[in-house]
């Protein structure tokens, strides 16, 4: 197990390299951010050229990005435009955005679970029809149309919540906001969830367990539940990065200052350092995510091992 974690690292580095230029070269290739920082008034040329040098946008793209990653390599991810460091950027808006995904993904890891579970026992039934019903009617349904929605009724007719979300980003004022942004992925691991418990009730191995009178409980959650689990944790290890970035949406209508709001900023303004620096550290998350999905293969399939 040591050994392939050593080996999987190793892999992670040229992944990492790959990834995070092409991200800096499309970012810094969308246009002037000088240009764009002074929006619709012509920068003074000796201005342009100290700011550029100081950003080191007079080089060329490949020498840009060999010093912005050796800087990275020190911590420091730079300063954006507006004279703050993206590290401080990062501290506030990381920790807002992480209790939002860690809500989202226990809502959608419990009652997807089990929604998924109860179906694939009962499948063909009418709580099976429905909830494979409610999952299409929630993935056809738009993420800003449910998250305007609720905001509205929630928040402005019924007063339940406060509309828009304070910048400290408490736990209690994330429950909604976290719902509107799990509702997607708990439709997909509900019927990933039955598809594969549906298929392995007719497995061998189940067949056998009931055979030696083994307690449904035991059969359903040591048995069937391991070995249904694989596909709905590959799908949860990717969720875990598109949470934390995917949040855009969400994070706007219900204005959370999290990663979203700052990526959403950062693109808007041209603002290429905390853009780069926020999309590097999301790498990083995905590539983690993964290696953690692959470990817990292991965990719940005693016949997966790694030399």
């Amino acid at each position: 197990m040591g050994r392939y974690v050593v080996r999987r690292l190793l892999q992670m580095i040229p992944v990492f390299i790959g990834a995070t230029f092409l991200i800096f070269v499309m970012v810094y290739a969308l246009g002037d951010p000088v240009a764009a920082l002074f929006g619709d008034r012509a920068p003074d040329p000796a201005t342009a050229r100290q700011l550029r040098a100081e950003f080191h946008l007079d080089k060329p793209v490949w020498q840009q990005y060999l010093l912005y990653m050796g800087n990275i390599l020190s911590g420091d991810f730079g300063t954006a435009f507006n004279g703050e460091q993206v590290t401080d950027l990062m501290g506030r808006a990381f920790p807002i955005s992480f209790r939002l995904m860690l809500t989202a993904l226990v809502i959608e890891l419990v009652l997807g679970i089990l929604l998924g579970v109860i179906t694939g026992l009962r499948r063909g039934k009418v709580f099976d029809t429905s909830v494979l019903m409610a999952t299409l009617v929630v993935i056809a349904i738009p993420t800003f149309v449910l998250g305007t929605t609720a905001q509205f009724f929630l928040g402005v007719q019924l007063g339940w919540i406060n509309p828009a979300v304070s910048p400290e980003g408490r736990f209690g004022e994330l429950i909604v906001p976290g719902c509107i942004l799990a509702l997607v992925s708990l439709a997909y691991v509900t019927r990933l969830t039955r598809t594969s418990v549906a298929e392995n009730t007719r497995a061998d191995y189940i067949r056998t367990a009931v055979a030696k009178g083994l307690p449904r409980r035991r059969v359903t959650v040591r048995h069937l539940l391991r070995n249904s689990l694989i596909p709905v944790v590959t799908y949860l290890g990717a969720d875990i990065g598109t949470l934390m970035a995917g949040a855009i949406v969400t994070e706007r209508i219900f204005n959370i200052q999290g990663v979203g709001f700052q990526l959403y900023q950062g693109i808007l303004r041209q603002n290429s350092p905390t853009v780069v620096g926020f999309v590097v550290v999301l790498v990083l998350i995905f590539l983690l995510a993964n290696l953690l999905v692959d470990l817990l293969y292991a965990v719940l399939d005693p016949r997966i091992r790694y030399d």
